[in-house]
């Protein structure tokens, strides 16, 4: 039980009495941080939530905002993390199946799934194995029921041995005329319950979710897995899309984290009324099941629709012809109470607020005792062989062999497939959206305000590379055990770095999830606030890192600064994670990003690839551009922008924020040449595309010469040598 002494004696006063079994099995998985937030909340109301395209914020199942006149995008982004830590392949494709369910209950059609993973060592077989078996979780449910996964991004970090992070987005599609919300706001309405019939699996899923796991908890939490059922839920998919069609649904939501109960007092609750519910009208897949068991089963596949009674009979003629079990449980109330009968016998009694507004807990935060000074980190005697290393390690080798097995271009809108800089994904013959999902966690581990704030950056960015314009943001925020002092300070830094970046691009955040307790017997994840950006962009804008043509001039836009604190050099090559990880320049970054954005609306035709800098810095940066286009690249470091005096090493491999490589078309390099400067933004040029080959000298030193084929050797093995 999560419920703590000054809870029970809360709800004992609001209810005037002892809550039984049942009630309190219920306000125990409500308390829960999963579906009370509890902690979180005071702290999530820094962020940014309204914005000029923003429809719905947070607080429903997704958020929603405006892509055309006509079409908009509902978005969601959950975490799955202590279920696929127990059971990987089943704990990742419930994770699929909860945030797809949450999509088709805005009534919008989900077609885009993306991923963010992070996982221990390979080397480390338990890691290798959940690694293997979250990606094939991820892959059959999304592949069976034929939304593409098109992105996401993956990390390797000792820390994530026990404690495996697997963040999932969905977005859909729905015309603004057909959005449908989560409540239930007409009296007299009944609840339809349809989909999946109720089991005893996942009883007490939020809570599990809201502990810390042990040793023990593959063996003594497996019960509290959802059982993923991909092909119930093309039924579910299709049986609710004629539903929405046809029939005037008041309300919708899907059954996730605290079943029947959490479900039905939300639905009630934003509707501003209260449930009766009939419990012996519930289909059931076990026999015997208590009452306790069915309100709190976290059963997957399911849905519930507020109808008028009058279109009972012609939904339950649409989930016969899909084979789904479906029943009337109970009806919408004028009283703001939740009411349970069994049999005749109301066995639970008592107010929506006991169900969907717990008690805030004010946490205590202390930023952690430990040495913060600069690190000095050696200067590379063999770039080459860096980059090497840079290339070959985890964090920075191709995820081929993960998205591989997605099918990333099922619904044929996938227009930039994985493996750039976020995902292009089709509207209309005008309009596409861009998507995408980044965090170093490192740099948050070193600095949660710097490397958070510079998560959201990174991701505006990666969406301003692709053409895109931003216009919202979606998180999911893991974190160890907020009772820690030093780890809630981490949570409340993280927001608030993140909440100045939104703000300042205007770019709010529409929905999102917070996972605490991320931690086993002691060892605490690294915090890693995941960050997702969605942007419009003109089908005629569409960039992508892939060098075109041979002569065209790579410009380096934006500062590089001495740092290397945090960085995958300091890292791989000298087994260094400490220092300041690159800070935010909020101002500078801004106008950096914002001009690459006003470049590419302006001179469309004579930008010809486009590439933000991120891991591995510059050296990473360019390689990666030659690998996805089998081009080579002559670069000079003779002229990188920067405010401070450079090594070779910080030229090469310092992560500083908001630099892009953008190449151009030779006979406009001074009309773009001279747009950067009318705006006041650092750039450079530093070299061209050739046929094949990638060379970087410094006066007349070569310091890298590789091929393209060997680039390509060093960048796409690691994974594939390890898994096989």
């Amino acid at each position: 039980m999560v419920l703590t002494d000054n809870e029970l004696e809360y709800i004992e006063d609001v209810l005037g009495r002892k809550p039984n079994e049942l009630e309190l099995g219920m306000m125990d998985v409500m308390f829960s941080e999963h579906c009370s937030y509890k902690s979180s909340r005071p702290i999530l109301k820094n962020f940014p939530t309204d914005g000029p395209d923003v429809i719905l914020g947070p607080g429903d199942d997704a958020g929603i905002v405006s892509l055309t006149d006509e079409y908009a995008l509902a978005i969601g982004m959950e975490s799955h993390n202590h279920p696929s830590a127990v059971e990987p392949y089943g704990g990742a494709g419930t994770g699929i199946g909860g945030i797809v369910r949450d999509i088709i209950s805005m009534g919008a059609k989900p077609v885009v799934l993306l991923d963010a993973l992070r996982f221990g060592h390979m080397s480390d077989q338990r890691s290798k194995y959940i690694f293997d078996y979250v990606v094939k979780g991820i892959s059959d449910y999304g592949n069976r029921i034929g939304v593409p996964t098109v992105g996401g991004e993956i990390e390797f970090d000792d820390n994530f041995q026990y404690n495996p992070m697997v963040n999932v987005v969905c977005a859909g599609l729905v015309k603004k005329d057909e959005i449908v919300y989560g409540s239930a706001p007409v009296v007299g309405d009944v609840y339809f319950l349809m989909g999946g019939t109720t089991g005893r699996d996942g009883i007490h899923g939020v809570t599990f979710a809201s502990e810390e796991l042990t040793s023990n908890s593959e063996i003594e939490d497996r019960p509290a897995v959802q059982v993923a059922d991909p092909f119930t839920k093309k039924r579910v998919m299709e049986a609710t899309y004629e539903i929405l069609d046809t029939i005037d649904v008041h309300g919708v939501k899907d059954l996730g984290g605290g079943g029947l109960t959490c479900c039905l007092s939300e639905m009630a609750d934003k509707g501003g009324n209260g449930s009766l519910i009939d419990l012996e009208k519930i289909p059931l897949r076990e026999e015997n099941m208590t009452p306790y068991e069915i309100m709190l089963s976290e059963s997957q596949e399911r849905m519930v629709f507020a109808i008028s009674p009058d279109d009972v009979e012609k939904a339950t003629k649409i989930c016969e012809k899909n084979d789904l079990s479906c029943a009337v449980i109970g009806t919408i109330i004028d009283k703001r109470e939740f009411i349970i009968e069994d049999n005749g016998e109301v066995i639970c009694h008592a107010p929506n607020v006991l169900f969907t507004d717990a008690p805030i807990i004010e946490r205590p935060a202390k930023a952690p005792e430990k040495d913060l000074d600069h690190v000095e980190i050696p200067e590379t005697t063999n770039a080459q062989e860096d980059l090497i290393k840079l290339l070959k390690s985890e964090n920075i080798t191709s995820k081929k062999w993960v998205y591989s097995q997605y099918d990333h271009e099922v619904q044929l809108r996938t227009v930039v497939k994985p493996g750039d800089d976020a995902a292009v994904v089709k509207v209309d013959e005008d309009t596409s959206f861009t998507i995408g999902t980044d965090c170093n966690s490192t740099h948050v581990l070193l600095d949660p305000y710097d490397g958070a704030a510079s998560a959201v950056l990174e991701s505006i960015n990666n969406s301003i590379s692709m053409g895109g314009r931003p216009i919202a943001l979606v998180d999911c925020l893991n974190f160890g055990n907020p009772e820690k002092p030093e780890v809630f300070w981490q949570f409340k830094e993280a927001v608030r770095g993140m909440s100045d970046v939104a703000r300042k691009f205007i770019t709010p955040f529409i929905s999102g999830n917070v996972s605490f307790y991320n931690e086993t017997e002691g060892v605490t994840v690294n915090p890693s606030p995941i960050v997702g950006t969605v942007g419009v962009v003109d089908n005629k804008n569409i960039k992508t890192m892939t060098l075109k043509n041979d002569g065209d001039i790579i410009l380096l836009v934006g500062n590089t600064y001495d740092e290397l604190d945090g960085s995958q050099y300091a890292k791989e090559v000298h087994a260094t994670v400490a220092g300041f990880p690159p800070i935010l320049r909020l101002d500078e970054n801004y106008a950096t990003s914002m001009a690459i954005r006003t470049i590419i609306e302006n001179q469309s035709e004579n930008i010809t690839a486009v590439h933000d800098l991120s891991k591995g810095g510059l050296a990473v940066a360019i390689a990666l551009m030659c690998i996805n286009s089998n081009k080579g690249a002559f670069i000079s470091l003779n002229n990188i922008p920067s405010k401070e005096d450079l090594t070779t090493t910080m030229q090469l491999f310092s992560e500083s924020n908001s630099r892009f490589l953008i190449t151009v078309k030779p006979e406009a390099l001074s009309t773009i040449k001279d747009a950067l400067t009318q705006l006041g933004i650092a750039h450079a040029e530093i070299g061209e595309v050739v046929p094949s080959d990638l060379t970087i000298k410094k006066d007349d030193d070569e310091l890298i010469h590789l091929s393209v084929d060997d680039l390509v050797k060093y960048n796409t093995t690691t994974i594939e040598d390890q898994m096989t």
